[in-house]
């Protein structure tokens, strides 16, 4: 599986501010949709993940960019989908896989059992996104 980090800043897909996002930018974000995604999308920072190794892997049929809150070992994080496919499992069982951008512009990626798909008004994504921005939000309630 490859990811990116934001390795290459010399693309014009992410902006000058890391590819980040708040909470009423998000919309901003490019999503990679139409097919799946190529070690040569992710190089050049169109996609967040390419999976070579699986069978028939097609394109999820969702609107992108979609905000999520991402459950992960450290608890739940506001995010924005950016890239949804399927890959065959190593049974042959379908594997849903999103690319997920972060607040601060990382990009991960995660199952989309691991998400919850919410609308950009909800305010516990909110909260968790302008928590990722300012840690120090947490504390003004």
């Amino acid at each position: 599986m490859t990811d990116d980090h934001g390795s290459d800043d010399s693309t014009e897909d992410f902006s000058e501010d890391g590819g980040g996002f708040d909470a009423d930018d998000w919309s901003r974000l490019k999503p990679f949709t139409g097919r799946v995604a190529t070690l040569d999308d992710v190089q050049a920072r169109r996609a967040v993940f390419a999976l070579g190794d699986s069978e028939d892997p097609q394109v999820i049929d969702m609107d992108l960019p979609q905000p999520v809150i991402w459950w992960d070992d450290d608890g739940e994080q506001g995010a924005v989908a950016v890239q949804a496919e399927v890959h065959a499992g190593a049974f042959g069982e379908p594997m849903e896989v999103l690319g997920l951008i972060l607040p601060d512009g990382d990009a991960v990626v995660a199952l989309l059992d691991d998400v919850d798909l919410v609308d950009d008004t909800d305010p516990h994504w909110r909260r968790l996104v302008d928590e990722a921005i300012d840690p120090n939000a947490a504390n003004e309630d």
